[in-house]
């Protein structure tokens, strides 16, 4: 486990987050996902911790399977999201990696990916295409 700091691309929003990279990350297929070509890691809420930024941030949510996406209302850097889900073991908090600002590039190339099939809502299982995200 190791404590990460975070940001969007201005800086309003700064967080810090304890995250165990060698447990694994995350893309999906879904609609969104694919867009802003999405890299996550997972962890329980209380690994999360909002620094800057509570008044400046937005939220967007897809629907009911999806998480509640944040981000900033000045550059529009989407940082983190939150939700419910079985897979996760509950109540998640999620940071999109390239928002974190001191993860070495050797970290991030050595953690683990799962792809998750959100576009066919099979969250359980894998696409069998991932090349693209």
């Amino acid at each position: 486990m190791k404590t990460y700091q975070g940001s969007c691309h201005c800086g309003e929003v700064r967080y810090q987050v304890d995250i165990d990279l060698s447990k694994g990350t995350s893309k999906c297929n879904c609609t969104y996902c694919t867009k802003v070509r999405s890299w996550k890691a997972f962890v329980k809420p209380a690994e999360f911790r909002l620094m800057a930024g509570d008044t400046t941030l937005k939220n967007y949510h897809q629907g009911p399977h999806a998480g509640l996406k944040f981000f900033c209302d000045r550059c529009g850097v989407t940082t983190h999201e939150s939700g419910h889900a079985v897979w996760s073991g509950g109540d998640y908090a999620a940071v999109f990696l390239a928002t974190l600002d001191d993860a070495e590039p050797a970290e991030l190339i050595s953690a683990p990916v799962h792809v998750f099939n959100g576009r066919e809502d099979k969250w359980e299982g894998s696409p069998e295409e991932t090349r693209h995200l």
